[in-house]
């Protein structure tokens, strides 16, 4: 029992020590998964270690770096960042100003002004130290790099950095440091400036063409104090970010635009006439007349004030600047196009009347010399002055040389024959009254400054009398002229008539004026005497006649009888008749173009005809009336008689003083003053 006891003891024991060792190789085998689960997770980490390992020993590198390196890289990064702070601040104080730089200057000039300046001082400060806070900068990024205390790859993006900034301080890259904000502010202040000129620019009111001359004086400037004020202030900041250019454009193009609006009104189409589009001086007589009047209120008006408006906006700049801005307002405004049509008019065809024209234009210009010396006396007016001098010369050198031609230019036209009419030739006509207005004090004294002129030129001296001489032997020329178509007629009666008109012309319309005070009083009696010569010559050998026809002789106390008598007076009054109207279908077609010498001419015709014809009909009248054909001989009663005599020398239109003719020299061709042309388009 005992064994059985001692043998159960030791079964027991074996199945509880199977049981602890199954127990502990469980134990060991779970143990052996937990680990072999745990190996498994320590795969990626390892992984992400060994990824880690490079930045965690970039990480300490400068715990390995060099001890006084580490203790100076402190003092490198302050010095950098101190000035990179600065700039960061003002580009942040910069795009504060932003809201009012892109508001309307007209709103608070002054106060945007102020507030674009600020921006221009941030932009000046941005400029100056943008460069060296990225020079502290690339200085630290040389010492991380020399003392190897940073990273590599953090080093090559820092380079990366400063080099897009280096590339900024560029001078075509600095006015992006603002975005382009000045920029827009400068254009509104452009904007501003040409609101400003335009709102206060009004084109000078004129009530007529006509009224030119009592225009009022214009202004010192015809602009507020207080717009210049503005503009100046506008043209101080544009003219520091080199914009004085684009605003002396804007002002010529407002300014220029109002000057030629003003002188719209006067309707100044014909300064762009061309030469080929008129014939002579007298086909733009009209136009000469109005282009003075024209000048001289365009310069005295608008160019004066236009000088003086230049002056007050562009002062401060310099006088080269705003007599430029003054220069180009004028040619763009109209004062070339003034000067061109003087030029054309010395351009065209050359007669007297040319003459006189040229004088005007010189005298208009005279008028003014001062006024374009001030305004256009400038370098910047070169041009203007090139053109005046230029129009000067052809002015003088044209009127000079058609008043030394007048003489030959007279002579020449003899050889024409003279009117069939027995008229005053318009040549005569035309050249006593222009020698007149050559003298007369309207035109005188131009005249004698254009010749004084003219000879200075060439060195040589003129005086007075030469010019008056000079008119006088024109004048000396039209006598020999009228002495010379006198004897050119071959009906006796007709050249009787036309040295009547003519002397009589002479005398009446040089007595009393300056010319005839020069010719002298005898010369002026020497011609009324020539017209009473041939006034008698002309009625003794014409109508003087006609009575005559009208004999009494035989018919006293009809002593053949009244047959005899009647056939006598039939005889007589037939032979009249015929006389008369053959005397009378000639002479009609005759003219006296002076009313008072045609009126006493016809006066002495009717007295020395219609009262014998009167007495005759009275006395043998009856002896033809009972007649059955007496209608033939008694064909006129005395009151028509008188009636067509009375109506006798009536100037006709396109017939009076008609003075036609073949030119007689080939210098009228050649541009040599045409005097025939000239006489007869003038009444």
């Amino acid at each position: 029992m005992g064994d059985s006891v001692s043998a159960n003891g030791d079964h027991n024991d074996r199945i509880q020590n199977l049981i602890a060792a199954r127990k502990s190789l469980k134990l060991s085998l779970d143990r052996s998964k937990a680990l072999g689960f745990a190996l498994e997770k320590a795969g990626p980490r390892l992984d992400e270690i060994k990824q880690r390992l490079p930045s965690l020993e970039a990480a300490v590198r400068p715990i390995r770096a060099d001890k006084d390196a580490l203790a100076a890289v402190g003092g490198h990064i302050n010095r950098a960042v101190g000035p990179a702070a600065a700039v960061l601040k003002v580009f942040d104080a910069v795009h504060g100003l932003e809201k009012s730089l892109l508001s309307d200057p007209k709103n608070d000039l002054p106060g945007y002004l102020s507030v674009l300046k600020r921006l221009e001082e941030a932009l000046r400060f941005l400029g100056d130290n943008c460069g060296l806070a990225i020079q502290w900068l690339e200085d630290i990024v040389e010492y991380l790099e020399d003392n190897t205390v940073a990273d590599d790859r953090y080093l090559t993006n820092l380079k990366k950095s400063l080099k897009s900034l280096r590339e900024f301080q560029s001078d075509d890259q600095k006015a992006r440091l603002d975005g382009g904000l000045l920029d827009a502010a400068l254009d509104k202040l452009e904007g501003e400036f040409r609101r400003l000129l335009t709102e206060h620019s009004v084109p000078l009111p004129m009530s007529s063409p006509s009224s030119l001359g009592q225009q009022a004086v214009i202004a010192p400037s015809p602009l507020p104090v207080t717009v210049i004020q503005k503009l100046q202030a506008i043209l101080g900041r544009l003219i520091a970010n080199n914009r004085l250019e684009k605003c002396i454009s804007i002002y010529v193009e407002v300014r220029g635009s109002n000057v030629r609006a003003s002188l719209q009104a006067l309707d100044l189409d014909y300064l762009e006439i061309s030469i080929a589009e008129f014939n002579d001086v007298q086909s733009i007589e009209g136009y000469i007349a109005q282009w003075g009047k024209h000048l001289e209120f365009a310069v005295k008006h608008l160019f004066e004030a236009e000088y003086k408006l230049c002056n007050d906006v562009f002062e401060r700049i310099g006088l080269d600047v705003w007599m430029g801005c003054f220069a180009k307002i004028a040619a763009q405004a109209g004062i070339l196009a003034f000067l061109q049509f003087g030029k054309t008019v010395t351009e065209s065809k050359k007669d007297p009347i040319k003459l006189l024209k040229l004088l005007d234009i010189f005298k208009s210009l005279n008028k003014l010399r001062l006024d374009f010396n001030r305004l256009f006396g400038g370098e910047a007016c070169m041009e203007i002055q090139n053109l005046t001098r230029d129009l000067i010369k052809r002015v003088i050198d044209g009127a000079s040389e058609i008043f030394w031609e007048l003489l030959v230019q007279v002579e020449l036209q003899r050889q024409i024959p003279p009117p069939l009419d027995g008229g005053v030739p318009r040549l005569v006509s035309f050249i006593t009254d222009y020698c007149n207005k050559l003298l007369g004090d309207d035109y005188k004294p131009i005249l004698t400054q254009v010749l004084v002129i003219h000879r200075s030129w060439k060195h040589e001296r003129f005086q007075e009398r030469l010019l008056v001489t000079e008119v006088l032997n024109v004048i000396k020329a039209i006598e020999l002229n009228v002495e010379t178509w006198t004897k050119a007629y071959e009906d006796t009666i007709l050249s009787n008539l036309f040295a009547m008109n003519n002397h009589y012309h002479l005398y009446k319309h040089l007595k009393g004026t300056k010319l005839g005070d020069l010719l002298g009083d005898s010369w002026l009696r020497e011609h009324e005497q020539y017209k009473d010569y041939y006034a008698t010559i002309f009625l003794r050998d014409s109508w003087g006649k006609l009575p005559g026809h009208l004999s009494r002789e035989g018919l006293i106390l009809f002593s053949g009888g009244r047959a005899t008598a009647r056939d006598l007076v039939k005889k007589r009054l037939k032979t009249f008749n015929e006389a008369f109207d053959e005397m009378y279908k000639k002479q009609s077609n005759w003219v006296m173009p002076e009313r008072d010498l045609r009126e006493k001419t016809c006066q002495l015709i009717v007295q020395a005809v219609l009262p014998v014809y009167r007495s005759y009909m009275q006395n043998y009248g009856p002896l033809v009336e009972q007649d059955g054909s007496s209608s033939k001989y008694t064909k006129y009663s005395v009151q028509v008689l008188e009636q067509m005599l009375a109506s006798l020398f009536q100037p006709r239109p396109g017939r009076y003083g008609s003075f036609k003719g073949r030119q007689s020299n080939e210098k009228f061709n050649n541009g040599v003053a045409d005097l025939r042309r000239t006489a007869s388009a003038v009444v």
